[in-house]
């Protein structure tokens, strides 16, 4: 008989944020398999759980993932955990799921804690539909193209972003959605935990000049905010998206008409909302 594998999320920040289910089952299993041992034995040692411990981390995991199937073939009992939050979900994790259950391995979910959904449940922003993004390119070019590619995402659009790059994602989230409203979580569940509402312009604006520390969930509401200035058009930048695909290699013909199908318009309109763009920069 083969084990089981369990999925199994643990605390994003505060140690006291795992379920009874979660601590119970860390100390039935024969091994934990985690990001950074040195990390999980610290929730380990919190709850006096003694169970042996193995590195399963981006940099080994196609070979380690062999390993610990072979285990669980074995007929032990794995655990998998991340540094923190759910396994899969932006960490390692997936790899040794999907051969667990091409090999007719017992994987079970347990669940608990995840950046996202704690802070979306918090942003104030619609929750009926998310699209969540992982984290977004670290190049602008590419960042504006995968923007460009969400812009007409019906729903809440939530991303991991280091705090090196917030300010460049900020900046080029705003000229490519156009000025909508935003939250930035930082630091969830710990002593310096805090949410920022504004729009994307403000946050911008602020973290331009101002250092950003810890680690961030960026959400930005599908709606772009009405210009005043143009009655009922929105604001989401048609520029910014047509330079968005021309960075990928498209001219500029090309690229107007990748626009107007990402934004559902004819490129008749993307064209004047183009126009339109340039005279209220002029003005």
């Amino acid at each position: 008989m083969s084990g089981t594998l369990f999925v199994l999320a643990t605390p994003i920040g505060n140690l006291e944020d795992i379920t009874y289910r979660a601590v119970r089952v860390l100390g039935e299993v024969d091994l934990i398999a985690c990001e950074d041992t040195r990390h999980t034995r610290k929730l380990l040692h919190h709850y006096g759980i003694g169970t042996p411990t193995i590195s399963y981390h981006e940099h080994n995991e196609r070979e380690r993932a062999a390993e610990l199937l072979a285990k669980l073939r074995a007929g032990l009992n794995l655990a998998l955990v991340s540094d923190a939050g759910t396994p899969a979900i932006s960490d390692p994790g997936l790899r040794l799921v999907r051969l667990s259950l091409d090999d007719g391995v017992k994987v079970v979910s347990i669940p608990g804690p995840s950046a996202l959904i704690t802070a979306l449940v918090a942003s104030g922003l619609a929750t009926d539909a998310f699209f969540f993004g992982g984290f977004l390119p670290p190049r602008s070019a590419a960042r504006r193209a995968r923007l460009a590619e969400l812009a007409s995402v019906p729903a809440t659009l939530i991303f991991y972003e280091a705090p090196h790059r917030l300010a460049a994602s900020l900046r080029d989230a705003h000229e490519v959605l156009g000025e909508r409203q935003a939250v930035l979580a930082r630091e969830l569940t710990k002593l310096h935990e805090e949410i920022i509402q504004g729009r994307l312009g403000t946050l911008a604006e602020r973290f331009k000049t101002t250092a950003a520390r810890g680690e961030f969930v960026l959400l930005i509401d599908r709606a772009a905010i009405k210009n005043e200035r143009a009655g009922d058009q929105a604001e989401t930048s048609v520029a910014a998206i047509v330079s968005a695909f021309e960075a990928q290699g498209l001219d500029h013909r090309a690229a107007l008409k990748r626009a107007a199908h990402q934004l559902g318009l004819t490129r008749a309109e993307a064209y004047r909302r183009l126009v339109m763009e340039k005279e209220l920069r002029e003005i």
